[in-house]
């Protein structure tokens, strides 16, 4: 129970300190549950977050609720999801009581521009953690180029990439197994 309760706090403080949404938090939630608690390996953390972004919602919620069940079983997923969640829930209902007093204000206003500025650095950090992971080969280079193709320049939905992807290594991977 003990450790349940430290996963809680853990996934509490994350929620607490991180903005920008579920990529932001992603290299927080690996530094502590992988790098500094030992919970769970970095591959698993992979697997983790790839399955996480395959499910609706968002990817934060979905990774911590994975971990905590990896951790604790369902009792674990649903501490985990409310140490993510808690947070962001008490501070919006806290902001929008004065939300507008606050939303004019000059230094507000610098405050959420330094921010801004922050998260895709985040994000940025969790890629190049992430790819680390990453058996580098000359498909997984391939997929990856044609992936960002076809999202940046023909505009095609990342839910179409991922699902093409999906069926493509459960084909190509399957046959190197048997």
């Amino acid at each position: 129970m003990k450790k349940i309760l430290t996963m809680f706090w853990s996934f509490f403080k994350i929620g607490t300190f991180t903005f920008g949404g579920g990529y932001a938090m992603i290299p927080l939630i690996q530094g502590e549950v992988v790098d500094n608690k030992k919970w769970i390996t970095k591959e698993d953390f992979l697997d983790i977050l790839v399955i996480s972004q395959s499910f609706p919602g968002a990817l934060a919620v979905n990774t911590s609720t994975f971990i905590g069940y990896k951790i604790g079983g369902v009792i674990g997923a649903v501490m985990a999801l409310l140490g993510t969640v808690l947070p962001s829930f008490i501070i919006i209902l806290l902001i929008a009581s004065f939300f507008m007093e606050f939303r004019n204000n000059y230094y507000v206003d610098l405050a959420f521009n330094g921010i801004s500025a922050a998260v895709p650095m985040l994000v940025l950090i969790a890629v190049v953690s992430l790819s680390k992971s990453v058996k580098m080969n000359y498909m997984n280079i391939f997929i990856a180029t044609v992936t960002i193709i076809l999202i940046m320049f023909f505009n095609i939905h990342p839910v179409i990439v991922i699902i093409a992807s999906g069926f493509y290594g459960y084909f190509y991977y399957r046959k190197k197994v048997e």
